[in-house]
């Protein structure tokens, strides 16, 4: 799951995502999911089939013709709602054809996230993608096996399954199961990550990455939650992971900003004052 960062793009994923929620709406949870699982399908379809990929990304293209394109093609083997959250894609102008598989698999995982909020289970995902990405990240062959392009999708489902199922939410299982049959360069660890920022972002949050020495209680979590918020003016997530390597105190990463109050942190800077 990539970042879009040009403009064009941006612009036609908003637009995208604005159809998503209109065929979202009054949804069942099983609707949702089967709309998720359609629009996953067409990314994976346009990340196979480069011809298509580049036809309906072509802004030269008219975009009724992209439309019918879609129609032709996909009428029969897209719901009622899939459907027309595919053809505004089609009709949408991406700034090239990664961005349009990149829009369509993060409107997939948009969806499944919105029956998370829907059923007051986001907060419940968003920690689970987060720690599954720190266990992932700190066993070498297990990140290599999920993360490799050319495993068995089987194979590596059937690890995901054995560490998780059972243990987390249905949305959390079915977004990692996804992540590992289609990594698309990235480590798991990463998309993992992405995808927990993606959960905060739904709820209009930023996020603390936060590296404490220990663990801290539900009412150090709150109170560091407020004065980040007070901070920052708008309310912040916390994704908190305990390292003793930090010698006390904390470690908080919020974008590119580093607010290091760890005792290392403050070695480091009165040798820096020192040595001026």
């Amino acid at each position: 799951m990539s970042t879009l960062v040009n403009a064009a793009s941006r612009e036609a994923l908003a637009a995208a995502e604005l159809q998503l929620l209109q065929a979202t709406d009054g949804a069942s949870a099983a609707e949702i999911t089967g709309l998720a699982d359609e629009l996953f399908g067409v990314a994976a379809l346009l990340g196979r089939e480069s011809t298509l990929r580049r036809a309906l990304a072509d802004a030269s293209v008219d975009p009724r013709s992209r439309e019918d394109l879609v129609r032709g093609l996909l009428a029969d083997k897209l719901g009622a709602r899939s459907l027309p959250v595919v053809v505004e894609a089609a009709r949408s102008r991406w700034s090239g054809p990664k961005d349009l598989v990149d829009g369509l698999e993060r409107l997939a995982r948009t969806a499944l996230l919105v029956q998370a909020e829907r059923a007051g289970r986001l907060d419940a995902v968003e920690d689970e993608l987060f720690r599954l990405g720190r266990i992932i990240g700190s066993q070498v062959d297990l990140e290599r096996l999920l993360s490799d392009p050319t495993g068995d999708e089987a194979g590596k489902h059937a690890v995901v399954d054995q560490l998780v199922e059972g243990k987390v939410e249905p949305v959390t299982l079915t977004l990692v199961r996804q992540l590992v049959a289609r990594p698309r360069g990235r480590r798991v660890s990463e998309g993992l990550e992405e995808l927990a920022e993606l959960s905060a972002k739904r709820r209009e949050r930023s996020v603390a990455h936060v590296r404490s020495a220990v663990p801290l209680s539900d009412e150090q979590q709150q109170r560091l939650s407020r004065a980040l918020q007070r901070i920052y003016a708008r309310p912040i997530a916390l994704h908190i992971e305990v390292d003793p390597g930090v010698e006390g105190g904390l470690l908080i990463q919020i974008g590119d900003e580093v607010i290091d109050g760890s005792i290392t942190g403050r070695l480091q800077s009165l040798r820096r004052d020192l040595a001026n």
